[in-house]
């Protein structure tokens, strides 16, 4: 008992500190401070326009959390820390994770009337600042391995990117995915699809801001109700398993495949098994899946489809089986993703 204790103790104080660490990222203090070097309360306060009375209790629970470092009043966030808190362009960036966490924690009333009903909970109900968390949490994963790992991995690939195709992104959001392949691949045409249309307004702007619009356009769609287009390359990042329905999405793609095209489908890296979620990451994505991915997918009309984040990739296999796409490969995995690639 007093071990389980211990246990769900440690979880109770992660979840309280997680605020404060929200807050970190939000005020700038993470930022401030990797920037400054040692800091004093009252010089990290002066930097950031804040209160030094809030801002020393912050930096209790940062030196207590073992976050940041303190030696003779003066605080240290060691450049190792700063690559997880407060470096957006690192591979290992985790605030967009934390910035979920206010719109989840608030959707608790809802969560409960859906537990009652088996109804859905919409991405829509999250607001805003939820899609964009989201996104941020994503980007720097997709930006460290999608050139330069996943699309290799997927057979003949690059070559056809290099010589110029149509690529659908389906469940594009806020668009990081589809201008990363636009960037990387001139030559080809990218049209990403989202059924949110604050996120579609987002990427277009993003688009603008990388230089690629020129050929890149997002389109407000469903998964399940794609224009009747022909694509060389369809991509699912982390989007599959939230979809109401995903056996009509891959029918869909196995219709809009060219004769020789292929399904890039990315998801998490979870076990099938809850028993052998052993590693922080997988806790994660089992964590998110009761209170996000499969209210996702039920709100989407999903039934005996909807999946969840941890359905394995039998499960999957299956669906695209039925879709006609019974070629299926894992083409590569880290941590966090597994990368299949998938064609008829």
């Amino acid at each position: 008992m007093m071990q389980f204790l211990g246990r769900v103790t440690g979880d109770a104080g992660a979840a309280f500190s997680a605020i404060s660490t929200v807050l970190g990222g939000r005020l700038g203090l993470y930022q401030a401070m990797a920037m400054a070097g040692p800091v004093t309360v009252r010089q990290l306060a002066e930097q950031t326009g804040l209160s030094a009375r809030y801002v020393n209790e912050w930096l209790a629970l940062q030196v207590a959390n073992e976050y940041v470092v303190e030696e003779n009043d003066t605080y240290l966030l060691p450049t190792e820390n700063a690559m997880v808190l407060s470096n957006a362009t690192s591979p290992v960036y985790l605030m967009g994770l934390f910035g979920m966490l206010p719109s989840l924690y608030a959707s608790g009333k809802t969560l409960e009337q859906a537990y009652r009903t088996g109804d859905g909970v919409d991405w829509d109900e999250h607001g805003a600042e939820f899609f964009a968390a989201a996104a941020e949490s994503f980007r720097p994963g997709y930006a460290a391995a999608l050139v330069s790992r996943w699309l290799p991995s997927i057979s003949g690939a690059v070559a056809k990117l290099d010589r110029g195709v149509a690529v659908a992104d389906v469940g594009c959001g806020y668009g990081h995915t589809t201008v990363l392949m636009a960037k990387a691949f001139p030559r080809s045409r990218f049209v990403g699809y989202d059924p949110h249309l604050p996120s579609i307004v987002a990427a277009q702007l993003l688009a603008e801001r990388e230089g690629v619009a020129d050929r890149v356009t997002f389109e407000f769609a469903a998964a399940s109700a794609l224009p009747a287009r022909t694509f060389e390359l369809i991509t699912y990042f982390d989007c599959l398993h939230d979809l109401g329905d995903p056996l009509a999405a891959l029918v869909h793609a196995e219709r809009a495949l060219a004769d020789d095209g292929v399904c890039l489908i990315i998801e998490p890296n979870a076990p099938a098994r809850p028993s052998e979620a052993g590693t922080p990451i997988e806790r994660i994505f089992y964590a998110l899946s009761p209170i996000l991915c499969l209210p996702a997918a039920l709100s989407g009309g999903g039934g005996p489809q909807a999946l969840g984040n941890h359905a394995g990739e039998a499960a999957l296999r299956e669906i695209a089986a039925q879709a006609g796409l019974r070629y299926w490969r894992l083409a590569a995995e880290g941590p966090v993703s597994r990368v299949y690639e998938v064609r008829r």
